[in-house]
């Protein structure tokens, strides 16, 4: 622990705070203290000048500095000419009482913002800092008579919060502490005993911990005093939706609601605003989507990528996706990356053990998105992501997350990132992974149908309020740091673009008919800039590439959309084993190599619906890590299953006995029907099927 640390307390001594001379016995240190008695007025060095004395009499070295911790930058200067460098800031505001509101926000709010201010560079620069900020359990729980204070120390925890934030990819960690301590205000309230037992001593260890290297707390509140340490963090009850569809909300449904407002069982405990408004909102990972809010997100996503009343056709078709009454309102297709990309960032990247990312590195490259069943327009969407696999490209890393969104234990959609990070390639691993879904270049003849669009100024402004916050697409300084001259639109949103100009070209803005969509990102598009799409037709693929029409550039490629024939059944309609074989392909890319050892068979599978041939199947549990394939096996199968739509969902979901339907003509066996036992390891866990 004996780096160059530096100390900032406002108007803090070894008097109110004797904190200081046992913390910092081996360390460099600056004191800063005004000097003000204990009613906030005055200024001597004396109180400054003590604490130094201890520091240096204890083998430490130290020096001090009388500035006000509004002049941060004479404060943080005086620090850097004495030791050369920050690392440590231990913000500490005395627990000085003043009558005047202004100059208790001055001295504990205001004052560790420039403070802060002022040293944040430096930290930046060497890529490490610790910021301890103290509030006060005045700020956490208020206290009677204390209303300017209590705002200002819960002031300073909110901006702990986002400069917990805003330095964890410099690896500047920011905490908060609570600490209870004697000192000489609180003795003139306190007996002796209570005093000697709240001893300063008991709350540095926490405060030196969270300033070390190895200890990698951010963005925590802690509670500290008379030797225990406590975590605080924000708890919210599930809450309950007021407002009736096509009604107006009225303060009697409020009332009525009261008790499941506040029914705290169950209660989420969001830590981030993204986590909040996801609990509100779209719902991934373990977020509850909101019925009030998700038809509004639905159309802020249809906004955001460029939907507008201003279509020719809007009356007919646009209302579909803008206008909540319409009868036939629903979500773009689209949409279905929204919950997907929340689960990315909250638990497919961030939860990789080792894997310590820095997001300004990190590129998005390629997208595929699949629909099972129309996206809802309320109710509850889980997600879940894991990482399909984690790429060398030698200068760079590409990791492939899977995320399946569920709503219930019904699979509404599958999506596919391939993320690109910059500089952490090189690990000797593989380059390529069948499990990839693959990009497809488009037909060598001229495009079939050219569209233009444009897109707005304001257009990453708006497409972020679907929940992708990245600051690379609204704040200039982050823009110029990843190299750009100015914010760039989202490769999602262009993504956006595509699929809605395919919608309408070939599918009569149809939703159901939209199955699935493949992109690769090759360059950023600048809001304000027209999006050209260019589409071929190929049966019921329509392969795409979208120009940026006043450059030419090429900025989604390999690009296709999958439809639904004009008179196949939508989505909600088609056969139920189509989502059960899609789940089972999911677990084989998940654990093929593990199935082929159990399993060693191929299973062909014809599913009848009505009488006729449905689909057919193909479950290779026999070669390399295994694979499933739509249609009939290249070769011979070991076993072959017949059975009817409806029978299949029943056995799989454990309400019809496998030998009962076989017995009675409802499933038909053809090979080695012994091996037909071992689909139970590729059939468990059937509330997923």
């Amino acid at each position: 622990l004996s780096t160059p640390f530096f100390f900032c307390g406002y108007t803090v001594n070894c008097t109110t705070h004797p904190i200081i001379a046992y913390l910092f016995f081996s360390c460099w240190n600056k004191v800063n203290d005004l000097g003000a008695d204990i009613k906030g007025g005055g200024k001597s060095s004396a109180a400054a000048d003590k604490v130094v004395e201890e520091i240096r009499a204890k083998g430490g070295k130290a020096v001090a500095n009388y500035d006000s911790v509004e002049d941060g930058e004479k404060v943080i200067q005086s620090a850097l000419d004495a030791f050369g460098r920050i690392v440590v800031m231990y913000l500490t505001p005395s627990l000085l009482s003043h009558p005047i509101s202004d100059l208790i926000h001055r001295v504990h709010l205001r004052g560790a913002f420039f403070v802060t201010r002022a040293a944040w560079s430096h930290m930046k620069k060497q890529k490490f800092g610790r910021i301890i900020m103290t509030a006060s359990a005045a700020g956490i729980y208020g206290n009677f008579g204390q209303a300017n204070y209590s705002a200002a120390k819960l002031g300073m925890l909110g901006l702990s919060n986002t400069l917990a934030i805003e330095g964890r990819n410099y690896n500047i960690h920011c905490n908060t502490l609570a600490p209870v301590a004697g000192s000489r205000l609180t003795e003139t309230v306190m007996t002796p005993e209570l005093v000697a037992s709240l001893k300063p001593e008991y709350v540095a260890p926490m405060v030196l911990w969270l300033c070390h290297e190895q200890c990698q707390e951010n963005g925590a509140l802690f509670e500290a005093g008379a030797g225990w340490i406590g975590k605080l963090r924000w708890e919210r009850s599930q809450g309950c939706v007021v407002r009736q569809k096509n009604q107006p909300m009225t303060p009697e449904a409020v009332r009525d609601q009261w008790d499941k407002i506040c029914d705290f069982t169950d209660a989420t405990k969001p830590t981030s605003v993204q986590a909040a408004c996801k609990s509100t909102c779209v719902g991934a990972c373990v977020h509850t989507v909101s019925a009030l809010s998700h038809f509004a997100c639905c159309i802020l996503y249809a906004l955001g990528v460029g939907m507008s009343t201003k279509d020719p056709d809007h009356l007919r078709c646009v209302c579909v996706f803008l206008y909540e009454r319409h009868e036939d309102f629903g979500c773009l297709p689209t949409f279905g990356v929204i919950p997907a990309q929340a689960a990315m960032m909250d638990g497919g990247l961030s939860a990789i053990p080792g894997l310590n990312i820095d997001f300004t590195r990190v590129l998005h490259g390629e997208q595929y998105l699949e629909l099972y069943k129309p996206l809802p327009t309320s109710g509850t969407l889980t997600s879940q992501a894991t990482v399909a696999a984690v790429l060398d490209k030698g200068s760079g890393a590409v990791i492939l997350l899977d995320v399946n969104t569920y709503s219930g234990d019904q699979l509404i959609c599958f999506n596919q990132f391939s993320v690109f990070v910059v500089g952490a390639g090189g690990f000797g691993g593989s380059r390529t992974s069948d499990k990839a879904k693959a990009a497809l270049p488009p037909p060598k003849r001229a495009p079939d149908v050219v569209m233009i669009d444009s897109t707005t100024r304001d257009q990453a402004a708006l497409y972020r309020l679907s929940g992708d916050w990245n600051p690379l697409h609204i704040d200039p300084s982050f823009a110029a740091m990843g190299g750009f001259q100015a914010p760039i639109l989202h490769g999602l949103c262009s993504f956006g673009f595509a699929a809605r100009h395919v919608l309408k070209q070939f599918a009569d803005n149809d939703p159901s008919r939209f199955k699935a969509i493949k992109v690769r990102f090759v360059k950023p598009v600048m809001p304000g800039q027209l999006l050209q799409t260019e589409m071929w037709k190929e049966g019921n693929r329509i392969h795409l590439q979208c120009k940026v029409k006043e450059t030419d550039a090429v900025v989604l490629a390999g690009a296709y959309v999958d439809l639904h024939g004009a008179s196949e059944a939508s989505p909600e309609n088609l056969p139920q084993s189509e989502l059960v074989f899609a789940e089972i392909g999911r677990r084989i890319n998940d654990s093929g190599s593990e199935l082929v050892k159990k399993v060693n068979a191929v299973f062909a599978w014809e599913i009848t619906k009505d009488g006729k041939s449905a689909a057919e199947w193909t479950v290779d549990l026999k070669n390399g890590s295994g694979s499933l394939r739509r249609g009939a096996p290249s070769g011979k199968a070991d076993v072959t299953l017949t059975v009817s739509d409806e029978d299949f969902v029943e056995v799989v979901q454990g309400r019809l006995n496998p030998q009962k339907a076989f017995f009675s003509g409802k499933l038909k066996v053809r090979g080695n029907i012994m091996l037909s036992q071992k689909l139970e390891v590729i059939l468990k866990d059937n509330a997923k099927l």
